[in-house]
């Protein structure tokens, strides 16, 4: 399994001090080279797990960009952040008798009873972001599971609260104990702060479903119980971070100004404008969102012909507002790599 494990600092500035990661102006696509080319005339179904996370949507993006390349024609259903509309979604793909099908950011084990029907009917699957293991023979008949390493981003989003806040660091973690993933990704954040000396203040586990009506008067209730001793605010995703602004400037804390949100996952627009303009978060630990999309298309066809999975493993970006000033106005982390042209050649396209 071809992995990267150290942090790609493409077009995005400073990284987290001490974690000797390379300063890069450009990679090569690090991705696989070689492959089977395009199977003809196939049609796929996304079921993307909530349109409204920016994470998922990037990656259906890069689906549907990667796919007219291909020569396939997708369709995508949202299951609109709930587990019945995921499980719906799903049975409305079956009825559709696709040639393969992308899960798009959901925890498999959510819905192994439906997907034991997938399985069943032989549907080649990959996915994005379903469960904690990472890369070929996921669990639930997964052809490829694509992510970053959880891990890695969870420790580096960790490392950055640390550094930045010198002593006397307080961490409030949000999570969501409905994903694996996510729980996994919240641990290795408060691991890390304490190993380090910070102090974790609270673990907070709430639905990222349920983020818009929630995160007001969580935010509310957390800086009225712990005041100036919380320095940071630390997320398994950005979206949390899309509803806390307001709580804030309402207790009249600046957009710059304590506690500093920090993300472990994925980069979404929103993020990158709210990083850009210093308003309630601080930075991002950005996922190659469009990058993942191809990789998806590509894992599916080398599915559906009995290939094998390709194995790699893309690397996170540390978005900062000082790297986000050399980028013009791109609020999205697309490497400066060839990826496009390498998935093209493989295909024969």
């Amino acid at each position: 399994m071809k992995k990267r494990t150290f942090l790609s600092t493409i077009l995005v500035g400073s990284v987290v001090a001490g974690l000797g990661v390379p300063a890069l102006a450009e990679v090569p696509f690090d991705g696989p080279s070689a492959g089977p080319t395009a199977a003809e005339g196939k049609s796929i179904v996304v079921l993307a797990g909530d349109l409204k996370n920016g994470g998922i949507l990037g990656v259906t993006n890069g689906v549907e960009e990667a796919a007219k390349v291909i020569g396939w024609d997708v369709r995508v259903l949202d299951g609109g952040g709930s587990i019945q509309g995921r499980t719906a979604a799903i049975g409305q793909a079956m009825a559709l008798k696709p040639d393969g099908i992308i899960i798009n950011g959901f925890d498999a084990v959510e819905q192994q009873a439906a997907l034991e029907g997938v399985v069943a009917a032989d549907i080649p699957m990959v996915a994005w972001h379903s469960g904690p293991k990472i890369g070929c023979d996921a669990p639930g008949g997964i052809f490829a599971n694509v992510s970053t390493d959880a891990m890695t981003v969870s420790e580096v989003a960790a490392k950055w609260a640390m550094e930045d806040g010198g002593d006397n660091v307080g961490v409030v973690i949000f999570t969501d104990s409905t994903y694996q993933i996510a729980i996994d990704k919240a641990d290795r954040i408060k691991e890390t702060i304490e190993a380090m000396g910070g102090t974790v203040l609270e673990y907070v586990d709430t639905p990222i479903a349920d983020t818009s009506s929630r995160m007001g008067p969580l935010t509310t209730s957390l800086l009225q119980k712990y005041g100036a001793s919380w320095t940071h605010a630390l997320a398994i995703n950005d979206l949390y971070f899309d509803f806390m602004g307001p709580a804030l400037a309402s207790a009249g804390i600046p957009g710059d100004g304590a506690p500093l949100a920090g993300s472990a996952g994925d980069g979404s627009e929103a993020a990158f404008q709210r990083i850009r303009g210093a308003q309630y978060q601080a930075i991002t630990v950005a996922e190659p969102l469009n990058l993942q999309g191809w990789q998806l298309v590509d894992e599916l066809n080398r599915a559906v012909q009995g290939e094998p999975c390709s194995g790699y493993i893309t690397s996170p970006a540390l978005v900062t507002q000082e790297g986000l000033a050399k980028m013009g106005d791109s609020n999205q982390f697309d490497p400066d790599s060839p990826y496009r042209a390498a998935y093209t050649a493989i295909w024969g396209k």
